[in-house]
């Protein structure tokens, strides 16, 4: 096996959207660091069956601000 070629395995924390934290070991970041997570388990629509509509930095405004004068003529 070659030496240097794979990355250094280390523990993380990583902090779930409702704040609970949990330690495993990754490749990510460094020795030490908090991953913390925009979208989890607990938080997605494929596992809690319950849809929501996110309009992360305003896309959805900015798309209707943008096309609001598009329509058919009359």
């Amino acid at each position: 096996m070659k030496k240097d070629t794979h990355p250094e395995y280390h523990e993380i924390t990583v902090q779930m959207t409702d704040g609970t934290t949990f330690t495993t070991r990754s490749t990510w970041g460094s020795p030490g660091d908090t991953l913390k997570l925009d979208v989890d388990p607990t938080s997605h629509p494929a596992w809690t069956g319950v849809h929501r509509l996110m309009d992360s930095g305003g896309q959805l405004a900015k798309f209707n601000k943008r096309f609001s004068g598009i329509g058919l003529k009359s």
